[in-house]
């Protein structure tokens, strides 16, 4: 079957693993995201995963209510290894050889990031989780989903959120809120749509690195999207195709 990519980075939220819960670790929903991966790389597919921390911490509101940035940042780093141990745990009860590389060295708990051994990784069918952020305090987790997309040679990044796609407005609040199907980096910057960061979309505009935005709840939907189906809504530059050559 033709897939419109080969190697992805999927970006996901902390608040993601939370499920319906209001804090911590859904176990059920570790376990679904898993099984989601497993269908990816049977199908031959590199797959690498960044995850945010904002389910433990949240080091930006942590600012706000006095913590100093730099230290904040750090414990919302740490909350991110957290996260990628509890998916690689999920991942290995379906014997899913996986790797966690963290920004931020750590021995006992995963491998030091080091891009080439990251690309080795993939090419050997392994799912390499991105821990730690950039390693820097300031970057948000969708920037370092962007620089590691890069560093990679991803085909595409997959921000897996809440819902299906970008909105006009938040659809939760505002029901006459319009989804967009396509958009550039440019309309996202301009109108200030929540897709990543600016620092992010600016990163993705620089290297053309397109981004696709769909519901993570969605069973299948990682599928979909690699084998050319419409799911989410798509960021890309104004006169790009928005999709690789098929790979066969």
């Amino acid at each position: 079957m033709p897939r419109l990519y080969k190697r992805i980075l999927l970006k996901i939220s902390g608040e993601a693993l939370m499920g319906d819960k209001g804090y911590g670790i859904d176990a059920n929903t570790v376990d679904f995201m898993a099984k989601e991966v497993r269908d990816i790389i049977s199908m031959g597919i590199q797959i690498s995963v960044v995850i945010g921390g904002g389910n433990i911490f949240r080091g930006v509101q942590a600012s706000l209510e006095g913590m100093e940035r730099a230290s904040a940042d750090y414990m919302g780093m740490l909350a991110t290894v957290i996260n990628a141990l509890a998916l690689q745990n999920a991942l290995e009860k379906y014997k899913i050889s996986t790797r966690v590389l963290s920004a931020i060295e750590m021995q006992e708990l995963c491998e030091p990031y080091i891009r080439r051994k990251a690309i080795r990784h993939l090419e050997k069918g392994r799912v390499v989780i991105f821990a730690a952020g950039t390693g820097n305090p300031y970057f948000t987790t969708d920037t370092a989903a962007a620089l590691r997309a890069m560093e990679i040679n991803a085909d595409v990044i997959m921000k897996g959120t809440k819902v299906d796609g970008v909105y006009s407005a938040d659809p939760v609040k505002d029901p006459t809120a319009t989804k967009f199907r396509e958009l550039t980096y440019i309309d996202v910057l301009k109108k200030g749509l929540g897709v990543m960061d600016s620092t992010a979309i600016s990163l993705c505009m620089d290297n053309d690195m397109p981004i696709i935005v769909f519901n993570l709840r969605g069973k299948g939907n990682i599928r979909k999207i690699i084998e050319g189906k419409k799911i989410g809504t798509l960021v890309r530059g104004k006169n790009d195709t928005g999709n690789k050559k098929k790979i066969k």
